[in-house]
């Protein structure tokens, strides 16, 4: 507690854009919070889905039964389960709705991000102009009273180090988290188109067959017979 009472006694000589650049360090920490617990709610994967679904012969039931044990919010349920839904219809009208329901996807999880990429370009700007009215005000004492207040002087160059280096630090911290959350969001996407091809290829192959999930093992049990005869 001690060096935090420090560390706002310092903040109090940062001058009046300490202010506005702890606002944006406020929303910057909330944002990364609040998508922090959406990312990890929504793109819950279990390794049983994904294995599944790379298996030739799978069935659609189990794939429903999977798809219903996960949350409604999750991104993977939301997008495996238009394919499901649509896998009668043909392959063009299932691929397009799969895109669009991507694209709902990638909204909602990066709802908020802009913010972040608000406080990475902002922060540092609005320190800089932090720094340059601490010395101005520097200037401005050494030009009315020459060297005769050097506490003032340095006064005027604190709060321009401390504007300058709050702002760089609040813009770092929003640029880890926007990097972070934009590079798992491009990794799951990435792993929902290509779960979503798959199935999107196993619908191809029952129209083609004419087969509900089992065309190629049909097939086979074809070709056996007739060699059989």
């Amino acid at each position: 507690m001690q060096e935090l009472a420090v560390a706002w006694s310092a903040l109090k000589f940062g001058g009046p854009m300490v202010y506005p650049l702890l606002l944006m360090g406020v929303l910057a920490f909330i944002i990364i919070v609040d998508r922090a617990y959406a990312y990890f709610r929504s793109l819950r994967l279990p390794a049983a889905l994904p294995m599944l679904v790379e298996t030739y012969e799978f069935a659609w039931d189990d794939l429903d039964r999977q798809l219903a044990a996960l949350a409604p919010s999750n991104a993977y349920a939301r997008f495996l389960g238009v394919i499901s839904k649509h896998r009668q219809q043909p392959a063009w009208w299932v691929e397009s709705r799969a895109s669009d329901e991507a694209g709902n996807i990638e909204r909602s999880l990066s709802r908020g991000l802009w913010i972040l990429e608000t406080v990475v370009t902002a922060a540092p700007l609005m320190g800089l102009l932090g720094t340059i009215t601490g010395m101005m005000q520097a200037f401005k004492v050494i030009g009315g009273a020459g060297l005769v207040a050097p506490t003032q002087v340095t006064s005027g160059v604190a709060e321009a180090l401390i504007a300058t280096a709050l702002g760089l630090l609040i813009a770092i911290l929003a640029l880890f988290g926007f990097n972070f959350f934009a590079r798992v969001q491009s990794q799951a996407l990435d792993h929902m188109e290509r779960l979503g091809s798959k199935l999107v290829d196993h619908i191809r192959l029952d129209q083609e067959t004419g087969g509900n999930g089992h065309g190629a093992a049909e097939m086979a049990k074809a070709g056996d017979l007739r060699a059989a005869r």
